[in-house]
């Protein structure tokens, strides 16, 4: 939304009390001079209105769902199976949903083309935008001076973030001594927490840490010399790009992660920045971050290396243009 701003756009934000009858509610208030409709991430209940709605004044729609409803209840809370009577009719039900509009954003390639294999929503009308990250609050940060070098893991502990992984890293960590801390709350933070009091490795102290609020995270990342990713298994971790990959590298922090076809061919060829792993692979963990540690890093862990690979892919200016080349095709 931002960038909508600095492209020149005046936003009117509209979210209505009954999604059902929002189109009547945005009748009564009255709203003129629109130019376009966008249908923010999550919000696939408000399609169907806004759609209406867009119609009746002649406008494009613009829906940006992030993840899919069907492939979140079905593949990753495993509500119900796909074939049963309530996973088809969620995928008939978000199917309509995609063809009100007249483009839909996807965040990476592949889930652009998740959305025309599972929706068949054309992929020539979809524009892949990166989350990428605040940047008034995540900013190149210099190197720590830490004595101790620091991993830092930050998330919510689902199981796509894979965070037993690392856990398991831990026993087979043969690098110099540091320091892993486990920072926020989730599902797998009691299991983590369980590995490690079976672990006995003198080379790495570990600490869990409660989650803090976004305003202090950056001065968080800051402090670490490496973070860590995701290292699920799964189709659906091979489809994203995590907030705190795009948040450490914006601080120009090395990221230890899977490598994802959802990142650009030219990340996944080298580690500029992002020290890549299998999934699901403990013992791969527990060498890059004993080669981060080094003393002598990977070309991907020095400094600047990370914050240039945020800057050319990930970066609001990136969204920026492909935001604007979105625009010049809809208006």
């Amino acid at each position: 939304m931002n960038c909508f701003v600095e492209l020149g756009w005046e936003l009117v934000r509209f979210q209505p009390k009954l999604s059902v009858f929002a189109d009547l509610e945005a009748h009564l208030a009255g709203f003129a001079d629109v130019d376009l409709v966008w249908v923010p991430c999550f919000r696939q209940r408000d399609v169907a209105a806004a759609s209406r709605w867009a119609r009746g004044k002649k406008i494009p729609i613009v829906f940006d769902p992030l993840i899919s409803a069907f492939d979140k209840q079905v593949y990753e809370r495993q509500k119900f199976a796909a074939k049963s009577a309530k996973g088809k009719r969620l995928l008939r039900w978000e199917q309509d949903c995609f063809a009100r509009a007249d483009w839909l954003i996807a965040d990476t390639q592949e889930h652009a083309a998740y959305f025309y294999r599972q929706h068949g929503f054309p992929l020539e009308r979809i524009c892949v935008l990166p989350v990428s990250a605040e940047e008034g609050l995540f900013s190149r940060q210099r190197k720590p001076a830490n004595e101790v070098p620091q991993a830092l893991f930050f998330g919510t502990f689902i199981g796509l973030q894979g965070a037993t992984y690392i856990a398991e890293a831990a026993a087979l960590y043969r690098g110099p001594a540091c320091r892993l801390t486990f920072l926020g709350t989730g599902p797998d933070r009691a299991v983590c927490e369980a590995i490690m009091r079976r672990t006995n490795n003198p080379l790495i102290h570990v600490a869990f840490e409660e989650w803090v609020p976004l305003q202090e995270l950056p001065a968080r990342i800051a402090g670490a010399d490496v973070c860590l990713g995701v290292f699920g298994v799964g189709e659906k971790t091979n489809r994203v790009i995590p907030n705190k990959v795009y948040q450490a590298l914006a601080c120009d922090r090395p990221v230890i992660t899977m490598q994802a076809e959802a990142y650009p061919q030219a990340l996944r060829e080298d580690n500029a920045g992002l020290l890549w792993v299998p999934p699901g692979d403990p013992a791969a963990i527990a060498k890059r971050l004993a080669e981060a540690f080094s003393g002598e890093p990977l070309g991907g862990a020095a400094p600047g290396v990370a914050y240039a690979a945020y800057a050319t892919h990930f970066s609001n200016q990136k969204i920026r243009q492909e935001l604007s080349g979105l625009l010049q095709r809809l208006l």
